[in-house]
């Protein structure tokens, strides 16, 4: 019969050498707090973006913004132009600033755990996250080349949807659920498409915020952020 300390070494070890297997098939430094500072760049971009339909609408009815009629109605054509391509360059600069932010407090984490934060394991998740990503954008700016905006927001959040189930395999298995929780919004918001940007506000914003919270309690509370 095995000595109590020595049952215990061996669970030491068991739980050692598990720990590092799941270091080097999953990447585990993604922090929670990526997601949080991606939701509130999403926030302030939905924000500053509803502000501008408004503007340009001069008021909203109880159905809501419909970004699809831009452009069409009667409305002024360069305006309505003009209008287009601040959205699409605002929703730039939010993507680049929510990435920008993720990777901030990503490279943070795995610098305090002493982890790398591009290997192997990060390189397959990138690519698993990217080859959903850049297939929806190349659908979105085909809509867009044909002037149809209103299926643009549920497109946008099925793909990324699909990006995070197909990158769970490589990082915690939390952001799986996010990813189908971004897939049931976005086959919502197909039958409000005047709700288009309500819907992409609550997918990117506020799932990430939650989302984000939730991964730093679970994983970051109590090491230091």
């Amino acid at each position: 019969m095995d000595h109590p300390s020595q049952a215990n070494e061996s669970l030491e070890t068991l739980q050692d050498i598990r720990r590092m297997m799941e270091r080097s098939s999953r990447f585990i430094s993604l922090s929670g707090l990526s997601g949080v500072s991606a939701g509130i760049c999403a926030l302030i971009g939905a924000y500053i973006a509803h502000g501008w339909i408004i503007a340009y609408y001069g008021g909203v009815t109880v159905r809501g913004v419909d970004p699809g009629s831009i452009g069409r109605h009667g409305y002024m054509h360069d305006e309505a132009e003009g209008l287009k391509w601040r959205l699409i360059g605002l929703a730039m600069a939010v993507l680049a600033a929510a990435l920008l932010s993720s990777t901030f407090f990503t490279w943070r984490r795995a610098r305090k755990s002493n982890l790398p934060i591009w290997d192997v394991t990060s390189k397959k998740l990138f690519i698993n996250m990217l080859i959903p990503l850049v297939t929806g954008g190349l659908f979105v700016l085909g809509m867009l080349y044909h002037a149809d905006w209103d299926y643009v927001a549920p497109t946008c959040l099925v793909f990324y949807g699909l990006a995070l189930v197909n990158a769970s395999k490589y990082t915690l298995t939390d952001i799986r659920y996010l990813g189908f929780l971004e897939i049931i919004l976005g086959c919502i918001s197909m039958y409000y498409l005047h709700w288009g940007l309500y819907f992409w506000t609550v997918g990117f914003g506020a799932l990430h915020i939650i989302y984000g919270l939730i991964m730093w309690w679970k994983y970051e509370r109590g090491v230091g952020v």
